[in-house]
C-alpha cells in the first residue's frame, strides 16, 4: 500500500513537471524573439501602409484631414475669446500673434509624422548604442533571445530533468512568468506609441491656444516616456550581460531574477521620474477585475 502511494505520487510530480517543461519548452521557443520586436521600437513601426492611410497621406485625407478641420474651430473659438476680452477689458493674444503661431502650428502638425520618425529614430539610436557598446564589452548580442539562451544555461538542466520542486525550477517558473508578463507589457507600450503618434496632430494644434496647451505637454510626457522605457531596457539588459553567468552561484541567479523583475519595473520607474502612462500588465488586469466588482 506504502509502495502504491509513492508510485502515485511519483507519477504525479513527474506529470506537473512535464507539463511545466512543455510549457517553458513553448515559452522559450516561441517568446523571447517577439519581445525584442515590441521593446526595441524604431522607425519601421511607421512602415504600415495601413497605419499610414489612417494617418493621412496629406492635408486631405486620414486623421491630418480632421485635424485640419479643427483649425476653423480654434478660429472661431479665439474670435469669441477676443470679442468677450474686447467688453471685459482683459489681456488675451493679439490677432497677429495668433495667426503667426497658428500658420506655425499648422505646418508642424501636417509634419507631425515626420517630427515622429525622428523622435523614434533618436530614441532607437541611443538605445542602440548602449547594446552595441554591450556587444564590444561581453562579445554577445544584447538581446532578450540571448538572455534566455543565456539563463537557461544556469538554470534550466535538461528539458526531461526539469524538477519543479527545486531552487532552480522555482527560479525557472519566476523567470519564464516574468518574461511573459513583459511581453504583454511591452506589446501594451507598441500599441501605445501607435496611439500617440496618430494623436500627435491634434497635441500640437492645441498649442495655439493657452487653454489647450495643457494637452500637448501630456502628450509628450506620455510619448516620451513610453519611448524613454527603451533606453533603461537596455541599461538593464547591458547590466545583466555584465554578470558571471555560473551554474554554481545561487547568488547570480537570484540576482538575475532581481534584474528581470527590474525589467518588469522599468515603466513605473520612468513614470515615477517623469510621469506619463502605465503599460504594467499585471496592474491593468487588476484593474479590470475591480471594475468588474
Amino acid at each position: 500500500m506504502e509502495d502504491e502511494t509513492i508510485n502515485i505520487t511519483q507519477i504525479i510530480i513527474h506529470t506537473i513537471n512535464n507539463i511545466f517543461s512543455n510549457i517553458f519548452s513553448s515559452v522559450d521557443n516561441n517568446l523571447y524573439s517577439i519581445l525584442d520586436n515590441v521593446t526595441f521600437i524604431d522607425t519601421n513601426i511607421l512602415n504600415s501602409s495601413y497605419f499610414k492611410n489612417i494617418f493621412g497621406t496629406s492635408s486631405t485625407n486620414g486623421i491630418l484631414l480632421i485635424a485640419n478641420s479643427l483649425i476653423i474651430g480654434f478660429i472661431l473659438y479665439y474670435c469669441i475669446k477676443l470679442l468677450l476680452a474686447n467688453f471685459t477689458l482683459t489681456n488675451f493674444n493679439t490677432p497677429y500673434n495668433f495667426i503667426f503661431k497658428l500658420i506655425f502650428l499648422t505646418i508642424c502638425m501636417n509634419s507631425s509624422l515626420f517630427i515622429c520618425e525622428k523622435i523614434l529614430f533618436f530614441n532607437f539610436s541611443i538605445s542602440s548604442a548602449i547594446t552595441t557598446l554591450g556587444e564590444d564589452l561581453f562579445n554577445t548580442s544584447i538581446t532578450f533571445s540571448n538572455l534566455i539562451s543565456k539563463l537557461n544555461s544556469i538554470i534550466y538542466i535538461e528539458e526531461n530533468n526539469l524538477n519543479i520542486f527545486t531552487i532552480d525550477g522555482l527560479l525557472k517558473s519566476i523567470i519564464s512568468i516574468s518574461f511573459i508578463n513583459l511581453t504583454f507589457s511591452y506589446s501594451i507600450r507598441f500599441i501605445m506609441v501607435k496611439v500617440f503618434i496618430l494623436i500627435s496632430p491634434f497635441a500640437i494644434l492645441s498649442l495655439s491656444l493657452p487653454s489647450s496647451s495643457s494637452f500637448f505637454k501630456s502628450w509628450i510626457q506620455c510619448f516620451l516616456s513610453l519611448l524613454f522605457i527603451q533606453i533603461l531596457v537596455s541599461i538593464i539588459l547591458l547590466i545583466i550581460f555584465s554578470f558571471n553567468f555560473d551554474t554554481n552561484n545561487i547568488f547570480t541567479k537570484f540576482l538575475m531574477c532581481g534584474a528581470i523583475f527590474t525589467l518588469i519595473r522599468a515603466n513605473s520607474y520612468i513614470k515615477e521620474f517623469m510621469g506619463g502612462v502605465s503599460i504594467d500588465f499585471s496592474s491593468n488586469i487588476t484593474s479590470i477585475r475591480n471594475f468588474f466588482k
